[in-house]
């Protein structure tokens, strides 16, 4: 397997081999969501599409800066405000304490920095002014417009054509424009809107020079990954290249990198089009780590349907993940218990025989994250690490050292991925909403040798080994019915119990 990671660069239309500017380190931007309502899942998935690939990135041993940004100063900002009787600021502050929500529960790791055009505005001022000074931008009554005729590769990145620039340009008609397709960098205030003063009399900035100046105070004239939604190519990314390009004279980027649409019935999902869906209300029925597999679940660059099933799908296939890292640790005990030197050498043939399917499935994650981050093969490396084992426990005498080992290492690649396979689910009741039925149904066997009362405050993980050693205590003497009484009673709460050589195990349904 080569260590060697390939991405796919959208400007160069490859995939090529990834070699940052500098050598251990990566600087990476991805455009972040404009503030003026709850994020949708559109937005969630370049969240977490970015996110993973930093956390592989660090994982490979980089030192990684990440900046995304929010867009707070825009006219659909202004307009929602309007339409709310709040201001411009409030309203847009809020929208992104919704953002940061919705990346905990999705567990997306915080940028280094998360800039605001707001905060940004000196540094945007002197980037207009700069490409003033070069003849690629020129006021216009007291507005600021960049001149596309003095930038020859515009369209590079887009792959279009003159014509097409002209059709596809997210610009406001303005016959005083000197083409059609030159585009605002500042525009003149209006009444009623927020404005800061500039050389060029108050006003705001246009969409896209934000990106072009916060990723050039963080980043410098020129860093390794910019990345974003496909619909972003163009106009977004292809005029922050004019931009910063046309201001600097050298590569803003040396990987533009895009993830695919969510789509509904096969069309792209949009507020437009009024068929987007609200990622508070996703994580309002599934949890947020189902909902990070299910983005996870197609390559990045695919796209994406949306369909309540394939969240249901997720979140059995995350299911049989965790049962699997779940079964493994029961039997391991705390992972702080010294292991021998080199476990993967038991000298038994089972042991051997599982320890090489976990260093082959190892071998096939690597190979599929550096294959331009794979997720959807990595993902099927994991089953096959969960498969291997579970397979394993069944073994008459699982070796303990090498089962821990091979159990670290899943923990470890399921986390490259964002997901803690140990961790408790929480919007799918957090367990916490089993924690009744489970005491009731240890009073229903009250008197029995460790049952106890049921109400010690102690978690699901205690309750359930309670029952179990219950369980077994019964069939020990024989006494089916309350053994199968607890089974059953399990089973309806979706708890499935399964026996083992090494004892009883259990996971949700």
């Amino acid at each position: 397997m080569s260590d060697n990671i390939l991405i796919y660069d959208t400007l160069s239309g490859a995939k090529v081999k990834f070699e940052p500017l500098r050598e251990g380190a990566v600087g990476m931007y991805s455009c972040g969501p404009t503030t003026y309502n709850y994020p949708h899942l559109g937005n969630g998935r370049p969240m977490v599409v970015f996110d993973t690939i930093r956390r592989y990135l660090m994982y490979r041993g980089y030192d990684v800066t990440y900046v995304s940004n929010f867009t707070d100063v825009d006219d659909k900002i202004i307009d929602r405000a309007a339409s709310e009787g709040d201001s411009p600021e409030d309203l847009s502050r809020r929208y992104i304490k919704e953002c940061y929500n919705a990346m905990d529960t999705l567990g997306v790791k915080r940028a280094d920095v998360h800039p605001l055009v707001s905060e940004h505005i000196p540094e945007i001022i002197a980037f207009v002014d700069a490409l003033v000074k070069k003849d690629l931008a020129y006021p216009m009554d007291g507005d600021v417009y960049y001149s596309v005729a003095g930038f020859p590769e515009y369209g590079k990145l887009s792959k279009r054509d003159r014509e097409e620039l002209m059709d596809g340009a997210r610009v406001d008609v303005d016959h005083r424009k000197r083409d059609a397709a030159d585009f605002a960098l500042w525009k003149k205030a209006k009444e009623g809107e927020p404005f800061w003063d500039s050389p060029w009399g108050p006003g705001r900035p246009g969409w896209h020079i934000e990106c072009s100046a916060m990723s050039h105070k963080y980043l410098g004239e020129s860093f390794d990954i910019h990345g974003g939604g496909a619909d972003l190519i163009f106009p977004h990314h292809e005029n922050e290249i004019a931009q910063s390009e046309g201001r600097f004279g050298k590569p803003m980027a040396k990987y533009w990198v895009h993830n695919g649409f969510i789509t509904v019935n096969q069309e792209k999902m949009s507020k437009s089009e009024g068929n987007f869906f609200l990622l508070n209300e996703i994580l309002e029925d599934f949890d947020g780590q189902v909902a990070r597999f299910y983005l996870l679940s197609v390559h990045y660059s695919s796209p994406l349907d949306y369909d309540t099933e394939k969240l249901v799908v997720a979140q059995r296939g995350l299911e049989r993940l965790k049962n699997a890292a779940r079964a493994a640790s029961a039997v391991v005990g705390p992972p702080d218990k010294p292991l021998p030197p080199n476990p993967a050498e038991a000298d038994d043939e089972a042991s051997r025989l599982f320890f090489a399917e976990i260093e082959k499935a190892d071998e096939q994650f690597h190979g599929a994250m550096n294959d331009d981050f794979n997720t959807a093969l990595a993902f099927a490396a994991l089953f096959d690490m969960s498969r291997a084992i579970n397979g394993y426990l069944g073994a008459p005498a699982p070796n303990t050292a090498v089962l821990r080992k091979a159990l670290e290492r899943f923990l470890t690649l399921a986390g490259v991925l964002g997901f803690d396979l140990l961790a408790s689910d929480k919007n799918q009741g957090d367990d916490a909403s089993l924690i009744p039925a489970l005491n009731q149904l240890i009073k229903d066997l009250g008197g029995v040798s460790g049952a106890g009362d049921g109400d010690n405050g102690d978690g699901v993980e205690e309750k359930m080994r309670i029952l179990l050693a219950l369980r077994q205590e019964f069939r020990s003497a024989k006494d089916y019915a309350k053994a199968d009484k607890i089974r059953d009673g399990l089973k309806a709460l979706n708890l499935v119990v399964e026996d083992a050589a090494q004892g009883a195990r259990w996971h949700k349904a």
